[in-house]
C-alpha cells in the first residue's frame, strides 16, 4: 500500500479490525519511510453492479459518488462523515441485496433521499432540489409541504409533552 503522504510503498499494519458495518476490514498503517499513519479499508470484491444512468448509458457502481453527493448535501450541516459513511454502506448493502446486475440512478437517488429525510431536513431539500431537477417553484413547494407538516407535528408533540 502506498503512503498517502510520501507515496512510498513500504508500510506496516499497526491495527486491524472489522468495520462497524461488518462489510470491510479497517487497517491502521504506519509508513516505514516517513512515519506517518493512515487508515485503509479492505472490502470483499463482489460481482460488479452496473448503474443505468438517465441517458441509458451504463457505468460501474461507485460508492464514492453517493458519498460525494451526501457530502455536498450536508455541507455546513451538523452531520459527521462517519454517519455519512454508514449511510453509504447501508445503501450499498441494499443495492447488492436487491439488484443482481443493474440498478437505475433513480433507485439510488430515492435510497439517498430516504436516509436524508430522516437525518437532516435541510440536506434532504438540497439533495432533492438537485436530484429531482425542479422546473419551477411550485415543484419545489410541493416537495417541501409534506416536510414542513411533519416537522410542525413533531414540534407540537414536543410542546404538549413539555406542558407548553
Amino acid at each position: 500500500m502506498k503512503c498517502l503522504f510520501c507515496k512510498i510503498d513500504d508500510d506496516k499494519v499497526i491495527n486491524s479490525r472489522a468495520s462497524t458495518d461488518g462489510l470491510s476490514v479497517k487497517r491502521r498503517r504506519e509508513c516505514l519511510n516517513c512515519g506517518r499513519r493512515f487508515t485503509t479499508y479492505e472490502r470483499v470484491e463482489e460481482s460488479p453492479v452496473r448503474v443505468i444512468k438517465k441517458d441509458g448509458s451504463r457505468i460501474n457502481f461507485d460508492r464514492n459518488k453517493i458519498l460525494s453527493g451526501l457530502l455536498k448535501a450536508c455541507e455546513k450541516r451538523p452531520v459527521s462523515t462517519g454517519i455519512l459513511e454508514t449511510i453509504v454502506s447501508e445503501i450499498e448493502s441494499v443495492i447488492y441485496d436487491k439488484f443482481e446486475r443493474e440498478v437505475e440512478t433513480t433507485s439510488i437517488g430515492e435510497l439517498v433521499m430516504q436516509h436524508l429525510r430522516i437525518l437532516d431536513k435541510v440536506a434532504y431539500v438540497r439533495f432533492a432540489s438537485v436530484y429531482r431537477e425542479f422546473k419551477d417553484i411550485n415543484e419545489f413547494i410541493n416537495e417541501l409541504t409534506p416536510l414542513m407538516h411533519s416537522t410542525k407535528k413533531i414540534k407540537q408533540k414536543k410542546t404538549s409533552k413539555n406542558g407548553g
